[in-house]
């Protein structure tokens, strides 16, 4: 454990030392509610339901970090390590090579955590943030939707051939889903063609079972989403484990 913890930590300060994937994991998102949350204030609308823009915006935007960490992070760090030969140096110490995985996991999720906290703050401090939820269901919701995501990413990063390959499959893939699933836009907005194709991007059920969750809905209420996640997990986790090179 001691080892497993000096090692997230030192990766930890490695992921932090890189501007961009720290500005896209940390600062991103909040920024993105503080603009416009200044254009649009949070003032209740029927369009959502009573809540304000900021209302509805917080869950989907957690969404966002999710998707930037998970399919853009992950498949890069990963595909670049092996790439460089780290991977191959890493089975060659005393360390069971399981402890680098496991640490590099850590290192997502603590940095998915402090994006999602610091967009909780600003929302809640600039915005009077309204939470109806529970919040142990919201935190299950997100701990759901962050590994379902980066065992996507470790698939990508599994079957990509090159490092480049991976962050253009990665950022083919998330980016669309930033805009068709009601991560960046509300859904409310969305034509009914887009908000009809948007059922079939992954995104679309993490947006959806994390509003649902902040709002007061109960996990009973999002049988599909849940399914779907879950389904990502699994087959993420069996076809990454099975394919994944450590050089």
């Amino acid at each position: 454990m001691r080892a497993l913890w000096k090692l997230t930590v030192t990766q930890a300060k490695l992921y932090l030392r890189e501007p961009l994937a720290a500005f896209f994991s940390v600062v991103y998102a909040p920024m993105m509610l503080v603009l416009f949350g200044s254009i649009y204030g949070n003032e209740p609308s029927p369009l959502f339901g009573g809540r304000g823009t900021v209302d509805v915006s917080v869950p989907a935007y957690i969404g966002l970090i999710i998707v930037t960490v998970g399919l853009i992070g992950v498949p890069i760090e990963a595909a670049t390590s092996r790439e460089m030969g780290v991977l191959r140096r890493y089975r060659a110490t005393p360390l069971r090579p399981l402890t680098y995985l496991v640490a590099g996991v850590l290192v997502y999720f603590c940095m998915t955590v402090l994006g999602v906290t610091l967009l909780v703050l600003a929302g809640r401090l600039g915005y009077n943030l309204r939470f109806d939820g529970s919040a142990s269901a919201v935190l299950g919701g997100f701990v759901l939707c962050t590994l379902s995501f980066f065992s996507l990413g470790f698939l990508i990063a599994s079957l990509a051939p090159t490092a480049r390959v991976a962050q253009t499959v990665g950022m083919v893939l998330a980016f669309p889903m930033m805009f068709l699933s009601g991560a960046t836009i509300p859904l409310e907005v969305l034509p009914a063609g887009v908000r009809a194709f948007g059922r079939f991007v992954p995104l679309t059920h993490v947006v959806t079972l994390l509003r649902g969750l902040w709002e007061g809905n109960a996990w009973a209420d999002h049988p599909t989403e849940v399914l779907v996640l879950l389904g990502i997990l699994v087959v993420g986790l069996v076809v990454s484990a099975k394919t994944f090179r450590w050089e």
